[in-house]
């Protein structure tokens, strides 16, 4: 009977403390969850992937600096399944001996300095360094060629995230379009340092180099980034890349205080609720340009809605 006295006490005793962490929790984020983000299969198989807009930032970087390597989607694939199994795509300072990072990189095997490995960017630089080296990557089975990248003590573990990892590569390299919201947090959380164009340009460079050229937008709080015309553009690349960039911002839409991303005709807003891909509200039409050039644009069939992306943060 004593026994059982004590377990009863115990039990309550770790509901109570379940309670109050919950309840401080609440406290201290006035009730707000953690902003999330999902990503959809483009298949209609009705495939997929919820997490967390840190590690949203971290897959978009991640497949930036790899399509600006003119790396495949299948290398993209597998440096983010890759990093799913060695950080859970968290940028940790800890791990077995001196790794780090979100490869969990070691800098005593050559991979860097501890604050080089600690930059996202680098070390994806750095992972799709190696696996360019391996002949044949793209064909070998995921686990392979993350394993001669990597050269774990649990080579298999890679494979249980490739199904995740594919969702997030085809829709963070622009192939599967609308495919990636998140709920975001407009106006950004509360006490935190101001986030704005400007911040918004530097990440861009950050992660996709001199591949894009972001400008001021019409007001102080937007950003307009070019979709450059590619070789490939008869076969949707020109549209992919844009879905590409459109998308990245969706990811970084937390860290940087983004509301709203505009391309092609569609419109993602930020917000807890509505956060999903919609029609843009129509504008007026520009009037046709008298000049030459103007004609030859006007004649193109292009339109601002597909040569550009547009972000507006709420700074």
């Amino acid at each position: 009977m004593r026994r059982g006295r004590l377990l009863r006490i115990g039990a309550s005793v770790v509901v109570l403390l379940a309670v109050a962490t919950y309840v401080a929790v609440q406290y201290a984020t006035g009730g707000r969850s953690t902003p999330r983000c999902t990503v959809v299969s483009a298949n209609g198989d009705g495939a997929s992937y919820a997490f967390t807009a840190e590690q949203a930032v971290n897959a978009a970087t991640i497949s930036a600096v790899g399509t600006s390597r003119g790396m495949p989607e299948r290398a993209v694939t597998i440096a983010l399944a890759t990093a799913l199994q060695e950080s859970g795509l968290r940028n940790i300072r800890h791990g077995d001996r001196d790794s780090l990072g979100l490869f969990q990189q070691r800098p005593s095997e050559g991979w860097g300095t501890e604050e080089q490995i600690m930059d996202p960017a680098y070390a994806a630089e750095r992972f799709y360094a190696h696996l360019d080296k391996i002949p044949g990557y793209s064909r070998l089975p995921l686990t392979v060629a993350a394993q001669r990248v990597q050269r774990s003590g649990y080579p298999q573990a890679y494979a249980k995230h490739e199904p995740d990892a594919t969702l997030l590569a085809a829709s963070l390299t622009g192939r599967a379009a609308a495919s990636l919201t998140c709920e975001g947090t407009p106006g950004g959380a509360d006490g935190a340092r101001a986030v704005g164009p400007a911040d918004v340009k530097a990440a861009l460079t950050r992660d996709f180099g001199r591949d894009v050229a972001p400008t001021a937008g019409k007001d102080k709080r937007s950003v307009r980034v070019p979709v450059p015309a590619t070789v490939d553009s008869a076969e949707g690349g020109e549209r992919q890349r844009g879905w590409e960039l459109a998308q990245w911002a969706v990811a970084n839409s937390s860290a940087l205080h983004i509301e709203l991303v505009s391309y092609a005709g569609r419109e993602w807003t930020a917000g807890e609720s509505g956060h999903e891909w919609h029609k843009a509200p129509k504008t007026p039409k520009a009037p046709k340009a008298s000049s030459a050039t103007g004609d030859a644009k006007a004649g193109s069939g292009s339109s601002s809605a597909a040569d550009e992306v547009r972000i507006v943060t709420g700074q």
